[in-house]
Order: structure tokens, then C-alpha cells, then sequence
């Protein structure tokens, strides 16, 4: 059984394990300023990684691709896209996808 310490000395060292690496390169590189053209390629990074990692939770949502008609994960992006491109309000389109998927879910009981 381990001790209490040990178990505080674990959280601790896994918290440090994560959270240093978000928080080192904000620190360090916050003193500098950066090309605007830099800046503008950056802005991009983040909505680039999130559309592939969503994009492969919809094509691929048990490890391998399925773009068939039983892949209810295609059927909900339909009206949640259409759903974001027409209002552009996370909100709405949040909540078409995740009545979507219900709707879905239950629908054909995976």
C-alpha cells in the first residue's frame, strides 16, 4: 500500500509533468513581439489541429475509416455544420450536434 506521502508527492509530480510544458513557452516567449505574419500563421494552429481531430473523430470513430451510410457520425455533422455556417453561434450549433447524436444514438442503438 503506498503511504500518503507518496501518493502527494505523485500528484504533485504529475502536475508539474503537465502543466509545465503549457506553462514555460507562454512565459518565455510572451517577452517577445513577433512578425505580424507570424502572428497571422499562428492564429491558424489552433483551428487546424482542432478540424483534423475532429475530422477524425467523424470519419474514423473506431480507429478506422467509415465513410458508409451506418456511420451515424457523418449523419450528425450534416446539420451541425449546416447548423454553424448558417448562425456561426457555437451555441446552436453545439446543441444541433449533440441532439443530433442523440437523436441518432437512439435511433440505431449502436
Amino acid at each position: 500500500m503506498m503511504s500518503a506521502t507518496s501518493i502527494y508527492l505523485m500528484i504533485i509530480g504529475v502536475s508539474l509533468v503537465s502543466l509545465l510544458p503549457r506553462i514555460l513557452p507562454v512565459a518565455i516567449l510572451s517577452r517577445f513581439e513577433f512578425p505580424e505574419a507570424l502572428k497571422k500563421w499562428l492564429s491558424f494552429v489552433a483551428p487546424a489541429v482542432l478540424g483534423a481531430l475532429t475530422a477524425l473523430s467523424i470519419i474514423a470513430p473506431r480507429g478506422s475509416i467509415d465513410i458508409s451510410t451506418g456511420n451515424i457520425y457523418l449523419w450528425a455533422f450534416i446539420p451541425t455544420f449546416l447548423v454553424a455556417i448558417k448562425s456561426r453561434s457555437l451555441f446552436f450549433t453545439l446543441v444541433t450536434g449533440i441532439l443530433s447524436m442523440a437523436v441518432l444514438y437512439n435511433y440505431f442503438s449502436i
